[in-house]
Order: C-alpha cells, then sequence, then structure tokens
C-alpha cells in the first residue's frame, strides 16, 4: 500500500486503485476476493494502514499517483529548485501556487533563460518531451549582443534546416531597445540554439521561449503557472 493517505477504507482503496467503484468494491469484500495482508478480508469499511497489503486476483493494488500537467511562464535566472541563501523563488516555489504535487521540468530551460516550461510527475512524458532530436517546435526570442544582418539569418535557417537545432525560422524583431531575433525550430533547446549562434559570433544575452508545441503565454504573466487543459494533455501524450 503506498502513495495515498496514512488511513483508507478498504472498499474506496480498492476504488482508487481502478479496480471497480466503492459500492462494487463492497461487494467484492463480503465475497472475499480481496486479501488484506494474506488473509481474506470480509469488512469493506476496515481502516488500512500505510503498510498494508490489499491483494485482487492474486494481484498487489497499489494506487496511481494522480498525474499532474502545469505551464509556467519561467522568469529568467530562476533555479528549479530551493537553494540555501538565494532570496528569489525558485521553479519549485512559484509552482507551489498551482499544485502541492511535485513535479519536474521536461524539455527544461536553461536556467538563465525565461519562458514556457512544462511540468509534471508523468515520467513518459519527462522522458519523450526531454529527447532533443523529437520535433518539438518552439518558438524563441533572442536578444543579441549585436545587429544580425537579413542575410546572416537567410544563411544560418540554411544551415541549420536539417541538424539540431533545426531552424525552421529566423527574423528580426523590430522595435526593441536591443538588438532582437525570433527563431522557430523544430528540433533542439535553448542550449543548442545559443551553441549554434555562438559558433557563428553571436552572443545571446537573453532568451525567451514564447511559444511551445502550440502552448502560448496567453493569460500567463512571468511567474505565474495554470494546468493544462485536457485537450493540451492529450497532445502532448499522443500527439507530439
Amino acid at each position: 500500500m503506498s502513495n495515498h493517505e496514512s488511513v483508507i477504507r478498504l472498499n474506496k482503496y480498492i476504488a482508487h486503485c481502478g479496480v471497480c467503484n466503492r459500492k462494487q468494491a463492497v461487494e467484492l469484500v463480503k465475497k472475499g476476493e480481496i486479501l488484506v495482508n494474506d488473509k481474506v478480508e470480509t469488512n469493506p469499511f476496515l481502516e488500512l494502514n500505510e503498510n498494508d497489503r490489499v491483494v485482487y486476483k492474486g494481484k498487489l493494488l497499489v494506487i496511481e499517483e494522480k498525474k499532474v500537467y502545469i505551464l509556467l511562464n519561467k522568469p529568467k535566472d530562476t533555479q528549479y529548485t530551493d537553494i540555501e541563501g538565494v532570496k528569489k523563488p525558485s521553479v519549485a516555489t512559484l509552482v507551489k501556487k498551482t499544485t502541492e504535487v511535485k513535479v519536474f521540468a521536461a524539455n527544461p530551460l536553461e536556467e538563465s533563460s525565461a519562458g514556457l516550461v512544462v511540468l509534471t510527475n508523468d515520467k513518459e512524458v519527462i522522458a519523450k518531451l526531454s529527447e532533443v532530436d523529437r520535433k518539438m517546435k518552439s518558438v524563441y526570442e533572442l536578444q543579441m549582443d549585436k545587429v544580425i544582418t537579413e542575410e546572416e539569418l537567410l544563411s544560418l535557417k540554411s544551415q541549420y534546416c536539417d541538424s539540431i537545432p533545426m531552424i525552421t525560422g529566423i527574423n528580426s524583431i523590430q522595435d526593441r531597445e536591443f538588438p532582437t531575433v525570433g527563431v522557430e525550430i523544430l528540433k533542439g533547446t535553448d542550449t543548442s540554439i545559443k551553441s549554434a549562434l555562438k559558433d557563428k559570433g553571436y552572443v545571446v544575452t537573453r532568451a525567451d521561449r514564447t511559444s511551445f508545441m502550440g502552448l502560448t503565454k496567453k493569460d500567463l504573466k512571468r511567474g505565474w503557472s495554470r494546468h493544462l487543459t485536457e485537450k493540451e494533455v492529450i497532445f502532448l501524450k499522443y500527439f507530439s
């Protein structure tokens, strides 16, 4: 028995394990089909303790941890975990406003980068979105140390059209205090983009992921987070 309250009634526990609903669980227990600590248990309202083992048809029943999917608009220079002596809130602290579940970043940004990050406790999604060579469209705004000409932008797109990062679009963004370019990639991370530009003699002084796999910053201020919708979760899990 794990991943549940320290005390829970047997019929509720069986239902939470996905075997059936609570009413049906009562009948299963009364029929003697449930073992608790290797003994038949016929009291459906027995209060279980943390270390009790519940078995049905030879299978140990364990409540699956509820999956949580969060979208965070991460501020620049924000660490992922709390560090003693650092006053600035970490990612872990910021998402506590949305969930108490411990979540981890999938396709994380560098600490120095800002923008959209998906956080979850779903290990399969984390592994999937962390694959560098997986096709996952992202859009970044990159503040540069100097101006990149239109000719150079076209050259960069051509050079990285079939590699990591895989650049599918790049252009100058006007009306900014510092030289800024918008970059759309199909593969890669903020790290790979910064590295590619550095190889060409350009330094990214600020990176901001404004779009990730169709997710945007709409109604999500810097430092804010929200739960993904059911539709967004389905897309992440099955269509990315």
